[in-house]
């Protein structure tokens, strides 16, 4: 299967999701990006990995990438492998000696350890067709929308709005709109609702 190489994009507070975050990757060689909603310890882990902090005591996934090298084990790589029913799946790709292993992993987890190892990040291609969502250049939408020009209150759909009572066309209008606002985890949810009718 063809693997798309990621990096992170960014890492921010989930306005629709309480007490989430959402993981931001993006595509290499495109404009696609991956929005990825994890919780708060995983964020957490994430962030002091990036940013290469040493605490006093090491933590989980510090603790795991340890272990790891006691017995021989480098994490080569981790692939995002499947999106299902609007859930990501991972594997950490390990090598000890000559054998390679692939261990399932949750993405957050998979991915606080690549940042600590250095590895690389990926997703199939199928992946990324499937939960992918296109990000143009900011500033090609820097202008204001005319008042009539699209009816619906994005504010309103993240507070909980039935996405289901919304056309196809209504929804791509949402999710422009939610992509704009960098609200990533709503555009997940948008993206999902024009899925499920495909």
């Amino acid at each position: 299967m063809n693997k798309v190489s990621l990096e992170i994009i960014g890492l921010t507070y989930s306005e629709s999701s309480t007490g989430a975050y959402v993981l931001i990757l993006g595509d290499k060689n495109s404009q696609r990006k991956l929005p990825i909603v994890i919780g708060s310890a995983e964020a957490e882990s994430i962030a002091v990995g990036i940013d290469r902090q040493k605490g006093g005591r090491p933590l989980t996934h510090d603790l795991f990438l340890r272990f790891a090298k006691e017995f021989g084990v480098e994490v080569k790589e981790v692939v995002i492998n499947r999106f299902r029913d609007g859930v990501y799946y991972a594997m950490l790709v390990c090598q000890q000696g000559d054998d390679l292993t692939m261990v399932d992993a949750r993405p957050s987890d998979a991915i606080a350890i690549a940042v600590r190892c250095g590895c690389g990040i990926y997703a199939y291609e199928t992946v990324m067709e499937e939960a992918g969502i296109i990000m143009e250049n900011i500033e090609e939408h820097s202008q204001e929308p005319e008042p009539d020009e699209n009816p619906f209150n994005i504010n309103k759909v993240s507070e909980g709005s039935d996405l289901s009572l919304l056309t196809v066309p209504e929804l791509e209008d949402l999710l422009e709109e939610a992509i704009e606002n960098e609200d990533y985890s709503l555009a997940a949810k948008i993206r999902d609702e024009i899925k499920g009718r495909g």
